[in-house]
């Protein structure tokens, strides 16, 4: 990462960090992250795409306006894009997907504290996801895979 990335958004925190290099990522990986929050995660893993791409939600409007103030090259360079989306309302739009890796960190949806919203959360994300793609929430050494089969 360069100097004047570094200087516009701040490094990831360690966890963050343990979290983006656990994700098995390749430079044309088409991503999902849901609850983006200020867009760090999301920015990491631009970063390491040449021709693949990031959308990063999250249901809160203020999170989305954050994540794209903060995130301006990522979004010019074609590699992420933002938008605010529930988890569990979550449909693609036309260029969007299918996508090979999904990740969620700190979603109430899909990690058991709202387990109704998170069935409908895993039907939209099965659905998103291209032949072979995986799907990854916080709860592991850093992340547990869920198997959507």
């Amino acid at each position: 990462m360069s100097a004047t990335v570094m200087s516009v958004a701040p490094a990831l925190s360690p966890r963050l960090a343990a979290v983006v290099d656990a994700l098995p990522i390749i430079p044309h990986s088409r991503v999902l992250e849901i609850g983006c929050g200020t867009g760090a995660a999301a920015r990491a893993v631009a970063a390491r795409l040449t021709d693949g791409r990031i959308l990063a939600i999250d249901r809160s409007a203020r999170a989305v306006e954050q994540t794209r103030a903060s995130s301006a090259s990522e979004i010019a360079s074609g590699r992420m894009s933002v938008r605010q989306a529930a988890a569990e309302e979550f449909v693609p739009e036309p260029g969007e997907g299918p996508f090979d890796v999904v990740f969620a960190v700190r979603v109430g949806a899909l990690d058991g504290r709202h387990p109704d919203a998170g069935a409908l959360a895993l039907e939209r994300i099965r659905a998103a996801l291209a032949s072979g793609g995986r799907v990854f929430v916080d709860g592991g050494q850093p992340l547990r895979e869920l198997d959507l089969g």
